[in-house]
């Protein structure tokens, strides 16, 4: 299955030397797996909304004995994962404006999924703008905002129904800080505004502790409550929602999730985000967190003690060996004619990268290493695009351990293009390995006593236009950034079946709630029109401080039937002339021609050291004698084409 070979019409006159790619194999689709750990089973359990909603309503009753049955209840239970599966920390800034990563313009990464899967952890303001798009599909619209404190950024929920009423009230609802306060009845949680006559009694951890109903006032440190002293910014829509975590596996391809940092050697440390050095360990961690202790929430007395490494980043390997001996290589083949082939990767990780320092900020610097690396050897040249072929970075020779690192890392997704025919290298023994960034947390955990493994398989795969901006002005034809109307159009070769679209306004402030917002979609070159978003507005509701952010974020989905070769243009417009700082879309691609997969655990446990294989064909389960003391290592995934 060819995922990749789709280019905005206005770039065709670029490449029209080289030949699209028909597909004529099979890949594995969106393969997911899910284990029945208690705490941590992986992607398959959370890789959609409504997945995500019904393993969170499972965890909180199951902990809490309380069903998920209003505003509030969903509220928590939202917010007890969320603390138990992301943690504070520095991520490493992604490339959104085309000016650099190291750069001083808002890179904060709003989309939850990629925040989600491609780095777990994230500064108050990164985790509470992500998070908004969760509580977006929970309860409604703009039901969740970011709110400036103290120097920090909290989060306030709109709920509504019981001590609520039927108008509402914002409640505080802060993850970075594992906050939540309940009022003197134990009954409603109190918004910021209404705590502030009196910070210092509420953010007490003795006060009236039964009221909280188990969760504990400043759960990570008894002082985070100081913050709350001040209620000076709303901020509505502060992130977005793309699409959801699909993975696509190509015959020759496999894919290694690392459980710990260090990859294979245990001493290869890659990531994107600070590196703190902890305890000689390079990389992002976190000493004051639930992750990986998540069973010490609720009920907890005197917080999280401060433990260095509590939580770190996880690795994901890709390593492709195409093969040219047969047309498999065309999966992942976007370009081909006698003299190019040009190869696509997408991931919804975060390329990684190895710095060449000890600095803080090293994965800036140049001269890093481990995220992109080819092996193999021809008599071609290989260039690197992040904009989907629009501009190539310089080429190079096709060598042993050629790193091309630097030309690719905070990035989801490139292309490589070899300057020779796929023939030529047939004997080049030609591995193209990427190394990503992942949450830990969201990894598919062994546990011990025995543990089944689901699988499933939706066929599906992600073209995407963005979200960095230089990659969604190779699909720009009509409009531009910075007007208030923008378009894009894509070409895909595979049938078409969803459609997300996300657009980061400058809608004022304070934003004007009159305001309406559209995205659509055509794909009869522009006869008809149809709504991916319609009417869409920035919602004021409730008590609000007295200053506002001035953006927003407008986004939306809509299933589709679109065949291959049509093209489709995506439209944002609005009434208001608000100007479009940059907009993404991704179309959602299916194929149902879809690889075995085998799923390979090496784990650690009373009993020794121990690895086991499974091809799932289908979707009966898998069963592993896991003993106790489980530790899981890494977890590979591989198409295992049939005979």
């Amino acid at each position: 299955m060819n995922r990749a070979s789709l280019i905005a019409l206005v770039c065709l006159a670029i490449i029209t030397s080289l030949c699209a790619v028909t597909p004529l194999t099979a890949a594995s689709g969106d393969p997911q797996i899910r284990t029945d750990h208690p705490w941590y089973p992986g992607e398959l359990a959370i890789s959609t909304f409504d997945r995500l909603f019904a393993t969170q309503a499972e965890l909180y009753q199951r902990v809490t004995g309380l069903p998920v049955d209003s505003d509030q209840s969903k509220a928590l239970a939202s917010w007890y994962w969320r603390n138990t599966h992301y943690w504070h920390g520095e991520t490493g800034k992604r490339d959104l404006w085309g000016s650099g990563s190291n750069t001083n313009a808002d890179t904060r990464p709003r989309e939850y999924w990629n925040g989600l899967f491609g780095f777990g952890f994230g500064l108050c303001g990164t985790t509470h703008s992500q998070w908004t798009a969760e509580l977006e599909h929970l309860l409604g619209h703009g039901r969740g905002r970011g709110v400036g404190a103290a120097g920090h950024n909290a989060f306030e929920v709109f709920l509504t129904g019981g001590p609520y009423g039927p108008q509402g009230q914002w409640a505080l609802l802060d993850h970075d800080l594992s906050t939540v306060i309940f009022d003197t009845s134990g009954r409603r949680l109190l918004g910021l505004d209404e705590m502030q006559p009196n910070v210092t009694q509420w953010i007490d951890r003795g006060f009236q502790p039964d009221k909280q109903h188990g969760w504990l006032v400043c759960g990570l440190h008894p002082n985070d409550g100081e913050s709350y002293r001040k209620y000076a910014v709303a901020e509505y829509l502060a992130g977005y929602a793309g699409p959801p975590p699909i993975v696509e596996l190509r015959r020759g391809e496999r894919m290694r999730r690392y459980f710990a940092p260090g990859l294979a050697d245990g001493k290869t440390f890659v990531f994107w985000g600070r590196n703190y050095n902890t305890d000689g360990i390079p990389g992002p961690e976190r000493s004051r967190t639930w992750v990986n202790q998540p069973e010490k929430m609720h009920g907890s007395k005197t917080g999280t003690p401060h433990r260095n490494g509590q939580a770190r980043f996880a690795n994901v390997e890709y390593v492709y060996q195409p093969d040219f001996t047969t047309n498999d290589y065309r999966e992942a083949a976007v370009r081909e004619d006698d003299q190019h082939v040009v190869f696509s990767f997408q991931t919804p990780y975060v390329i990684a990268a190895t710095p060449p320092n000890d600095q803080p900020w090293g994965i800036y610097d140049a001269g890093c290493t481990n995220g992109l690396v080819l092996n193999g050897q021809a008599d071609c040249d290989v260039a690197v695009s992040t904009d989907a072929g629009r501009t190539w970075l310089t080429s190079q020779p096709l060598i042993d351990s050629l790193d091309l690192t630097d030309q690719v890392k905070g990035h989801s997704q490139y292309w490589l293009r070899f300057s020779c025919a796929a023939a030529k290298l047939r004997d080049s023994q030609l591995t193209i390995r990427t190394v990503c960034q992942a949450n830990v947390a969201v990894l598919p955990r062994l546990k011990d006593n025995g543990t089944t493994v689901q699988y499933a398989a939706s066929g599906q795969s992600v073209l995407s236009m963005g979200p960095e901006f230089e990659l969604a002005k190779t699909f720009l034809t009509a409009g531009d950034f910075g007007q208030p109307n923008v378009t894009l159009t894509a070409v895909p070769d595979n049938k078409t079946i969803r459609i997300h679209a996300a657009a980061h306004v400058a809608s004022g402030s304070p934003p004007d709630p009159k305001v309406r917002y559209q995205i659509q979609y055509s794909h009869d070159d522009g006869k008809t029109w149809r709504p991916i978003v319609a009417d869409w507005t920035v919602p004021r509701r409730g008590i609000e401080p007295n200053d506002f952010w001035s953006q927003s974020l407008c986004y939306g989905e809509a299933d589709v039937q679109v065949d291959p070769g049509q093209p489709i243009q995506i439209r944002f417009t609005n009434d208001g002339g608000k100007r479009y700082l940059r907009a993404e879309a991704h179309l959602i691609e299916y194929s149902s021609l879809n690889d075995p997969v085998k799923v390979t655990y090496d784990w650690t446990d009373s009993i020794g050291n121990h690895q086991q294989s499974h091809v799932f064909g289908s979707s009966a389960p898998w069963h592993l004698d896991t003993a106790s003391d489980v530790l899981t290592h890494w977890v590979e995934m591989e198409p295992f084409p049939k005979q």
